[in-house]
């Protein structure tokens, strides 16, 4: 399972390759050494949140958007997280759950 600093890493390069951007041109705009952006990249460091906040307005995103990297989570872990929220929902609210996934699928 990935770790949130290697999820955002990855979420911020798969964005900054989405604009055609280097790596050297991303660290450029946003004020970070290239090697630092590198490392975040590959998930061994984590951005300051200013860093966070220059990172999202050089992609032309909001920063929530960094964090939404559901997509790059592998289907076992989707698994565990659904369990896991299901087991704490309330009989009401799995019924409510149920009639999404419904309309959802048909």
């Amino acid at each position: 399972m990935k770790t949130t600093k290697e999820l955002l890493g990855a979420r911020i390069k798969e964005l900054r390759k989405a604009r055609r951007l280097s790596q050297d041109h991303l660290s450029e705009k946003i004020k970070i050494d290239p090697k630092h952006l590198s490392r975040i990249e590959v998930g061994k460091s984590y951005p300051s949140l200013d860093a966070v906040e220059r990172i999202a307005k050089a992609l032309g995103v909001e920063m929530k958007d960094l964090f939404e990297f559901m997509h790059q989570v592998g289907s076992k872990e989707l698994s565990e997280d659904i369990h896991r929220l299901l087991k704490d929902a309330d009989e009401e609210r799995l019924r409510l759950i149920l009639k999404i996934i419904r309309a959802i699928v048909h």
